[in-house]
């Protein structure tokens, strides 16, 4: 700056540099409801000075080629792992519903009530042991039970089913934004040569990393060229640099696992290594959830039948034979009324004495194990072990949906916490429009000035 020319070269600098921090400032202000934008800051900075008499001054301003970007990796980081946790409870709490509706026993139709309607039709068969009617009843509230037991088996094998469909859509996702990742990390490495800023991509790419972060727990970091390298919980990587790595799924035991594919097509089952995200949520409730209320649905089923055929089998129908087997079947899914005993309701076996018709005594019996304490189902009632399931479901929904809503609750604060560290303020952009609008208003005014020295320097 050792001459008027000097001038008009700083005014002209600084024109430009002022007008840079306005694009930002307007770019700030159009994307105020972009989700997972960061606001952006124009880097300014004076430029290298000369020798100017004794010292040195500065030749004006100038902006840096990379702007800022007002993130913290760690809230980020900190956000990301919080959702892993809420796609996890999130999976939980819908499955489990889908659980609860299938021992939902509010409408007064559900096995509860066909149990019940069950054991008083043996009742009532004892008041009339011979009566045709009372047979009849006993075998129609004997078939809605068990088709009861098989509509609940069946039902909790689809929720199984169902689970397995989510699992593999998921991974079918994951791979899909693992190789968006990859993308973006080449185009930041593009961008960024030569000190460039690429913070639209940076965004984009943490926006993608939360979702992912939704299905699947993961470990991610960045190397010193902008590579966003990803890995899943149990260490096996999802990205790395440039490329991508892929999941897949395999029928293990009728169900799907997941499996870590690596660059020779190898494949390692992960499926024990995933701790959060959806996909944790979704193969709990498919894993450990379903098999065991089934198995415990299962328990009672067999236990009924059980011991109604064993006191069945000791007890005399109408022709003055001993009964056979009145339930078949071996889980709760194939519980069924004997065949026989459809095509003639004589063979019941009401009686427990040989010649005597009126004998009741088998039908009360058989009646009176509904209030039967019974060690095969954890030495409790038949009506007492089904109510634990149902309870046990309830609570498990429950403890599920307060676990979802606390981390709904945590990543909301988290994200409105982000807000005030990242997100756009259109308060403060307006004053920064006002700030840069006078600050290139004054450099105009300097060019301007110096046109107006050098007119005079002409005329002299």
């Amino acid at each position: 700056m050792s001459n008027i020319y000097g001038l008009l070269s700083v005014g002209r600098v600084a024109l430009a540099t002022q007008q840079k921090a306005i694009d930002v400032t307007g770019n700030n202000i159009a994307n105020v409801n972009t989700p997972g934008y960061s606001r952006q800051r124009l880097n300014m900075e004076s430029t290298d000075p000369i020798r100017y008499g004794a010292g040195q001054m500065s030749r004006g301003v100038r902006a840096n080629r990379k702007i800022d970007r007002m993130y913290d990796q760690f809230l980020g980081s900190q956000i990301n792992n919080e959702n892993q946790s809420l796609g996890k409870w999130e999976a939980q709490n819908n499955s489990l519903e889908k659980v609860e509706m299938i021992f939902d026993e509010a409408s007064g139709n559900g096995l509860n009530q066909a149990m019940g309607d069950f054991w008083n039709a043996w009742q009532e068969l004892a008041n009339n042991p011979s009566g045709h009617v009372e047979r009849v009843e006993l075998l129609a509230k004997s078939q809605t039970m068990a088709g009861m037991f098989n509509e609940t088996a069946s039902d909790l094998e689809q929720v199984g089913k169902d689970m397995d469909t989510n699992i593999k859509g998921t991974v079918d996702e994951i791979n899909l934004l693992s190789e968006e990742i990859a993308d973006l990390n080449a185009k930041i490495q593009k961008a960024e040569v030569g000190g460039h800023s690429a913070n639209e991509f940076r965004d984009q790419r943490d926006s993608v990393l939360k979702e992912l972060s939704g299905f699947i727990d993961i470990n991610a970091f960045e190397d010193n060229q902008g590579h966003m390298t990803v890995l899943t919980g149990g260490g096996h990587p999802l990205v790395e640099g440039v490329s991508a790595y892929e999941l897949t799924t395999e029928i293990n035991a009728g169900h799907y696992n997941v499996e870590w594919v690596n660059r020779d097509g190898n494949k390692t089952d992960i499926t024990a290594n995933i701790s959060g995200g959806k996909l944790k949520g979704w193969i709990k409730t498919r894993d450990v959830a379903v098999p065991d209320y089934l198995g415990r649905m299962n328990d009672l089923s067999v236990s009924i039948s059980d011991n109604v055929n064993d006191l069945h089998t000791d007890g005399y129908d109408l022709n003055d034979n001993l009964g056979g087997d009145f339930f078949s079947g071996t889980s709760a899914l194939n519980m069924a009324v004997d065949s026989a005993l459809l095509a003639d309701t004589d063979l019941i076996a009401a009686g427990s004495l040989s010649g005597d018709p009126g004998d009741n005594g088998n039908a009360l019996a058989i009646a009176e194990l509904q209030n039967s304490i019974l060690s095969d189902i954890n030495s409790s009632t038949f009506d007492d072990y089904y109510n634990s399931i149902v309870s046990d479901v309830g609570s498990s929904v429950k403890n599920a949906g307060m676990n979802y809503n606390h981390q709904a609750s945590v990543t909301d604060q988290l994200d409105n916490y982000r807000e005030t560290v990242s997100g756009v303020s259109i308060d403060e952009e307006m004053v920064n429009l006002v700030k840069f609008q006078h600050a290139y208003d004054a450099a105009a005014k300097l060019i301007s000035t110096v046109d107006e020295m050098l007119a005079t320097l002409m005329n002299i």
